[in-house]
């Protein structure tokens, strides 16, 4: 007896057995991909940025989609072994696909569609059929989807070739990536730091230009945040513009802040290009949710050609952002009213009760979906999971139902804000805000605890881009800090918190961005003026080179 129960102390745990065979099948997948030659077209088709050059060179067959596909898949398995970003690996489909596609342009003369051999990526939620959708949850391993989520339908049927699935936090609700099925991801400039979560995989592979274009999904910033980490651009959409069908969730069923899909990019035209693609593709006759709302290519060109009004929000009134922060928002205003544009202090009133409400309906449940899910493999709980599916009992129906009151009140208010603050020049309305993405730049491994800059726009459902403006650089910021430090009082223990991560030294050349807030479902227009301010910063670039 006493042998059989040493036998079983000593066997190992179940979660562990299904990690070390989903290694083992997808290191498989990977090891004929690593230690390639260098290759000099390779090289120059992964520096191309744009899904529409690459598009258009394929299409003229400068390139063949194999060329295109191979390149980006030796890419993607070098920045897996540097940052663990990679899940469900699809490199030997991905190179079938890119076969089939050089067979259809060599015999009709024509690409499939607009992203004919353009190489994507998925966030481990997006289906795609033959492959688990974990999660990140051990017992979700071995289950593989049935069909392809209606995203991956439309792009696919574009011509767009799905190279892997990416990492993602236990849980998903966290602005880190790890859990214990797949691991930590890493940042690409420093792995001691993070990348962002929960798109965290796809920041860490596209900032090492392992994916053109990377999918993902955000609830709270989850495409934002890792696109400001790494130094790309980030697109959050309203709910109901493009299709979620077929993307399981951690608290899927809830309908009181909607998980929305985005697009994470090396540039802002590719971002463009495959929103308005998916649009045009009318993703509501594939999915019940989706708004039947064409793309509003007037909407878009609108605001590039008149002055705009800029609503400025340095300081959500909760946490103040960092030096280097605030010197590239201040900065990107300043280049604005240089050009013309008015900007003007936002009101941040409001923010801090948006916030409240929501992280009420994170706690619900009392935590159940995310504790069935970990638990139905026998996973370890990470610590910040455990907290918050401890942190708070779950509540009735009819507290939800004045939780849900509430919500709707405080986007009434901030509707209402909205419509009576104007420009003291011109009487116009804000067009959109101008804010920062989070109050910190990437940071050491789970020393994130504020997304407040992010989240508040899910609460209201409004439209929001992530473009990269610069680096934090000790050159500079170093006499910022100090100036601040002598008038610094913490307000709360997040915002101590947040200030005692602020190194200049340790944090010199991480990526900064800023972030553009429009109304709900003003997505050309925020894409719009989007490009307004990306034209000026390469401007301001240019001048000074």
């Amino acid at each position: 007896m006493s042998t059989m129960i040493e036998k079983h102390d000593t066997e190992e745990p179940r979660w562990q057995k299904t990690k070390s065979n989903k290694a083992a099948l997808q290191a498989e997948a990977i090891r004929p991909f690593l230690d390639q030659q260098p290759n000099a077209v390779h090289d120059a088709i992964t520096a191309i940025l744009d899904v529409e050059e690459l598009a258009s060179r394929i299409a003229r067959q400068e390139f063949t989609a194999h060329d295109v596909v191979l390149a980006y898949i030796r890419k993607a398995a070098t920045a897996h072994q540097k940052t663990n970003c990679l899940t469900e690996v699809l490199f030997t489909e991905a190179l079938q696909r890119a076969h089939t596609l050089d067979a259809h342009l060599a015999n009709h003369s024509i690409p499939l569609g607009p992203l004919h051999g353009i190489p994507i990526t998925l966030k481990d939620q997006f289906d795609v059929q033959g492959a688990d959708t974990t999660l990140g949850y051990s017992g979700r391993a071995f289950k593989p989807a049935e069909g392809d989520a209606v995203l991956v339908e439309m792009l696919t049927g574009m011509g767009a070739v799905v190279l892997a699935k990416t990492n993602l936090p236990q849980s998903i609700m966290w602005c880190e990536t790890e859990n214990p099925l797949w691991g930590l991801t890493t940042h690409p400039l420093k792995p001691e730091f993070t990348p962002g979560g929960s798109t965290g995989g796809e920041g860490a592979l596209l900032a090492l230009q392992g994916s053109l274009v990377g999918w993902g999904t955000d609830i709270g910033g989850s495409v934002r945040i890792p696109a400001h980490m790494c130094g790309l651009y980030g697109f959050k959409p309203s709910s109901g513009r493009l299709p979620y069908h077929g993307v399981p969730v951690s608290t899927e069923g809830q309908e009181h802040v909607p998980s929305v899909v985005g697009p994470l990019a090396r540039s802002l035209t590719s971002v463009h290009l495959v929103t308005k693609a998916v649009i045009d593709a009318k993703p509501w006759e594939l999915d019940p949710k989706v708004l039947p709302l064409p793309w509003r290519e007037e909407a878009y060109k609108e605001v590039q050609s008149r002055p705009l009004v800029i609503g400025l929000l340095v300081d959500d009134g909760v946490v103040r952002v960092h030096p280097p922060v605030e010197r590239v928002v201040r900065e990107v205003a300043a280049k604005l009213r240089e050009v013309g544009h008015e900007v003007i202090d936002w009101d941040p009133s409001g923010h801090a009760e948006c916030i409240r409400i929501m992280d009420q309906y994170y706690t619900a449940d009392g935590g159940e979906d995310i504790t069935r899910a970990v638990s139905a493999g026998g996973d370890p709980f990470l610590p910040h999971v455990s907290a918050l599916v401890n942190r708070a009992p779950a509540i009735s129906v009819y507290q939800y139902w004045q939780l849900n009151r509430a919500k709707v009140a405080a986007q009434r208010a901030y509707l209402d804000k909205w419509r009576r603050i104007r420009s003291p020049k011109s009487g116009r309305e804000v067009d959109v805000l101008l804010t920062p993405t989070m109050p910190h730049s990437a940071v050491p491994h789970r020393a994130c605890r504020w997304v407040g800059y992010t989240k508040v726009w899910n609460f209201l459902d409004y439209t929001a881009c992530v473009l990269p403006v610069g680096r934090v650089d000790r050159r500079v910021d170093v006499a910022r800090a100090d100036a601040r430090v002598a008038e610094y009082a913490p307000r709360s223990e997040v915002d101590r918190w947040n200030w005692s991560l602020y190194d200049p030294d340790g944090l010199d050349g991480m990526p900064l961005s800023v972030q553009l807030v429009g109304q709900r479902l003003e997505e050309e227009k925020v894409l719009g003026i989007a490009q307004v301010v990306e034209r000026l910063l390469r401007m301001s670039t240019s001048q000074a080179g």
